[in-house]
């Protein structure tokens, strides 16, 4: 007796693309314009986006401490970076020379050369 041939069949629909279930969400246009600027300023899209805000937004509402992580660990770096130049550049003393204040500012930023090859960022 010979074997039956053994077909697939196929299934219809689309496949699956998540393990979470879909939740639809309707937004006015003012809002979702509102998110989309949120989601493009830090780098995210408008899926990721919503379910941040609405974690950060039960978040606070419950009273819950949760860790917030807006940001990767590179682009909070160049903030503290950026923040720390605005801050030498008003307290740095007007008499020196533009090259020694960028000096100065350097060390600052960086930090002592003894330590620059044990920072983990780095």
């Amino acid at each position: 007796m010979k074997k039956s041939i053994k077909v697939n069949q196929k299934r219809r629909g689309r496949p699956a693309t998540g393990r979470h279930p879909v939740s639809a969400v309707r937004l006015p246009v003012e809002l979702t314009a509102e998110v989309d600027s949120w989601a493009e300023q830090h780098e995210t899209t408008r899926s990721e986006a919503i379910r941040r805000l609405v974690e950060i937004g039960l978040s606070k509402s419950s009273g819950i401490k949760k860790p917030r992580v807006l940001s990767t660990s590179k682009q909070g770096a160049a903030r503290a970076a950026q923040l720390a130049t605005k801050t030498i550049d008003k307290r740095i003393e007007s008499g020196a020379s533009a090259e020694e204040r960028e000096v100065r500012k350097r060390k600052l930023v960086e930090g002592p050369s003894a330590f620059r090859s044990t920072r983990k960022d780095r």
